[in-house]
């Protein structure tokens, strides 16, 4: 069990996979008014980077699932790194469906909304993890401004328009599956482009040391090609943040 290898090798470098800096984590884990001993499931929990640093930052525990082998093992060797080890632990497997045997009191998807089929199936999917006045966090792109055409929305790595809604209908749509909005972290440019952009690094570097290797046609295009993408469509384009969710 793993996600494809492209996102292993361009990937590989990052401790966050999406578009936050350590400094939006770290709003985000203050915003929440982390209590210590909090248990937080982290669905999709990449490299690790989140529960790591909130178990340092705030003395919480938790548990991520991630279907990444090697970003299984990065999150295992970041929380040694940090000294908490004791306090979370990460599970190479696949998050879809995944229901925590004992209660906690946050559930996150940041990011990763494919594994409940989308947002509201993921809310669902956490809802069945969470005490009674816990908190949701869904991370989600959303729409800056409306792309004009279908062309632009691809262009974006979206499959349509639909795809994404803008930011007062993504938050509007919370409300309509039963939730408050609590709070939000947004992503700025420079995280965008800290995701983005040290992406290009790595598949050089990967480039130079495996100009061999049967994945290194792919790796080659999407290296000549993102940059321009990146910098017409999704900076443009495409907005992503992390919003607290409490049941009404």
């Amino acid at each position: 069990m793993d996600i494809p290898r492209i996102f292993n090798v361009t990937e590989s470098a990052h401790r966050i996979h999406n578009p936050f800096t350590p400094e939006k984590l770290a709003t985000l884990g203050a915003a929440l008014r982390l209590e210590p001993e909090t248990r937080v499931l982290d669905l999709g929990s990449g490299s690790g980077e989140m529960l790591c640093t909130w178990a340092r930052d705030h003395r919480i525990g938790g548990t991520g699932i991630d279907k990444s082998q090697l970003f299984t093992e990065q999150a295992k060797l970041r929380a040694k790194e940090l000294g908490v080890a004791d306090r979370v632990e990460f599970i190479h497997g696949d998050a879809a469906g995944y229901v925590a045997d004992e209660k906690v009191g946050v559930a996150a998807c940041v990011g990763a909304t494919w594994i409940g089929g989308g947002v509201a199936g993921t809310i669902a999917l956490l809802a069945q993890s969470l005490h009674t006045g816990g908190i949701i966090l869904i991370g989600e792109p959303y729409w800056l401004r409306l792309p004009p055409t279908e062309d632009i929305a691809k262009g974006c790595l979206a499959g349509s328009i639909s795809d994404f809604l803008m930011l007062p209908g993504l938050l509007a749509s919370f409300h309509t599956l039963g939730y408050d909005v609590v709070e939000m972290v947004l992503a700025d440019q420079d995280g965008w482009d800290r995701y983005e952009a040290a992406k290009w690094l790595t598949m050089r570097r990967w480039l130079d040391a495996n100009p061999g290797d049967d994945l290194a046609k792919d790796i080659r295009a999407q290296l000549s090609s993102e940059p321009e993408r990146y910098a017409a469509y999704t900076r443009e384009y495409l907005g992503w943040g992390v919003f607290a969710l409490m049941a009404r």
